[in-house]
């Protein structure tokens, strides 16, 4: 009989528990052998640390890269995307082409974003070319909305800097935590006139060579107060702000659906209002959109091969249907706030396991990080990833459907709702 995989994690969650225990692994503690722990963030910091960390075996699995934080902290996700851009540019790429006004037409994904207070006299400069916009500032090391807040004055940011007592604004250099600043999306896609985002899983194997493979179900996270642009709102964070720690607080929470709809309900709405045409562009977008921040990153990713990463995405759409992404977490709640929500998060757990540890045995970090399709459970293996260098030009194995007309140029096409009755059901659960 085959030995048995001896777990342990920091993070008491009933789905990563249950997983472990239907496998028949058995528990241990982080002093004895151990070949597979689910480790939080600050956990992994000591395991790869130099003075205190230790030499891993073959045997043994984590479940973050060491360096994860050059994707999933606010600050150097920006700053790793913009060094990418600059790379395609000098490398003469067509996915660095840039229109009339100097914009990327296939990288620019990412809104307009500052780190303060490093950035503030550039971002002083941007501010001031369009003073009639909203900004929108958050921690680079926080989650879950905290410590988040618009503005649409530089006012309102030399007043916080000065009240500020323990000014992260005043000095990044003494260690303390530095803001990010981002053009808000002011415009985005409503339904039910409320504002939503995208929570969707990429889980990476390797980054080089850069294999990632993206959970086909995700769901949408709606604010409970319908959205306004109005300034006099600026500080709801319930119209606003999408995260569940937030939105839970709110007088007209749901506690049975939680404010969230499946990604494929929000397909389904989006192919009967706007088209199956338009709607398998959006999602193209937004999978070309994960591709290439695990690109930007590839190459200062510490590849460790005891490593694997599940990623929480979050992705807004505008009303033109043009997705942005916000921010990448590294470890997504695996906290169950309805009963879907607890299935959910048990099959990616199941589904994500079943990849990484085949067949449930031992760890092997020899392993080619390849599973059989049948193993990919809900997961599917991420489009628009491999591709070939020619004379400096990129040819992907998709054909044309990103250089074709480029993003921006699309044309929505729309269709009459062919679900009236089943969309009807969905707003009244919505609302």
């Amino acid at each position: 009989m085959a030995n048995k995989v001896k777990w342990v994690t920091d993070i008491e969650k009933s789905v990563l528990i249950n997983n472990f225990e239907k496998r028949g692994w058995t528990q241990v503690t982080e002093n004895e052998d151990w070949n597979f722990y689910w480790m939080s963030v600050q956990t992994i910091r000591n395991v790869f640390s130099v003075d205190t960390g230790y030499r891993l075996s073959d045997e043994q699995m984590v479940n973050h890269f060491p360096n994860h934080y050059e994707l999933t902290r606010k600050d150097l996700m920006i700053k790793n995307i913009k060094r990418y851009r600059k790379d395609m540019e000098k490398e003469g790429s067509p996915l660095a082409e840039k229109d009339e006004n100097g914009k990327y037409l296939y990288l620019d994904f990412v809104p307009v974003t500052f780190m303060l207070p490093a950035d503030y006299n550039l971002f002083v400069e941007e501010f001031r070319k369009s003073p009639s916009s909203t900004w929108i500032m958050k921690p680079c090391g926080k989650a879950q909305g905290k410590g988040i807040f618009l503005i649409n004055k530089l006012s309102q940011i030399k007043k916080w800097s000065r009240d500020s007592r323990t000014s992260t604004f005043v000095a990044a250099s003494s260690g303390k935590e530095a803001y990010v600043i981002s053009l808000y999306i002011d415009n985005p896609l409503l339904i039910g006139g409320k504002k939503f985002d995208l929570r969707l899983y990429v889980l990476v194997t390797t980054y080089r060579p850069l294999k990632c493979y993206m959970y086909k179900l995700g769901f949408c996270r709606f604010c409970t107060v319908k959205y306004t642009p109005s300034t006099s709102e600026l500080d709801n964070m319930f119209v606003h702000l999408t995260n569940v720690a937030i939105q839970r607080h709110g007088d007209d929470y749901n506690h049975v659906h939680g404010g969230k709809w499946t990604v494929s309900n929000l397909r389904l709405y989006l192919e009967s209002t706007r088209g199956k045409e338009v709607t398998s562009r959006l999602f193209d977008q937004i999978h070309w959109i994960m591709v290439q921040s695990l690109k930007a990153v590839a190459p200062v990713m510490n590849n460790d091969k005891h490593c694997f990463e599940c990623y929480g995405y979050d992705i807004i759409i505008d009303d033109k249907l043009k997705p942005w992404l916000i921010e990448v977490n590294a470890s997504p709640s695996l906290t169950s706030s309805t009963a879907n929500d607890r299935i959910l998060k048990y099959n990616l757990i199941n589904d994500t396991l079943n990849i990484v540890t085949p067949n449930g045995d031992i760890p092997d970090c020899r392993w080619n990080r390849s599973p059989p399709r049948e193993a990919l459970g809900n997961y599917q293996v991420l489009p628009f990833l491999h591709t070939e260098s020619t004379g400096g030009w990129w040819h992907y194995n998709w054909g044309e459907q990103a250089l074709g007309n480029g993003w921006s140029r699309m044309s929505e096409m729309v269709s009459k709702p062919s679900n009236t009755w089943f969309l009807f059901i969905l707003f009244q659960v919505l609302l």
